[in-house]
């Protein structure tokens, strides 16, 4: 075989290990985050973030209340934006 189709094969390989991981990782996060929400909700720790995306909601700053969601949760964009679509979609208090 070519050196060349040797080194691609090899940097596919690993660029497959690389993106499994970083899956891996991203749904380790969502569960860790999962797990806190309830430890906080059962110790009685306030929910501030979604007070504070729903007021910019009601402002009209749903990109900026993404932004403010993918910091705080460490999140991917599609999973904040179906976060703050979702709270879009309650009734906001």
């Amino acid at each position: 075989m070519d050196n060349k189709v040797i080194w691609a094969l090899m940097g596919a390989g690993l660029l497959m290990i690389i993106v499994s991981t970083i899956s891996q990782l991203k749904n380790d996060v969502a569960r860790i985050n999962l797990t806190l929400n309830k430890i906080a909700k059962q110790v009685g720790v306030p929910d501030t973030i979604t007070d504070e995306l729903k007021s910019l909601i009601l402002e009209g700053k749903k990109i900026e209340a993404i932004k403010k969601y993918r910091i705080a949760t460490g999140t991917g964009l599609k999973e904040a934006k179906e976060y703050v679509d979702s709270l879009s979609e309650q009734k906001l208090e």
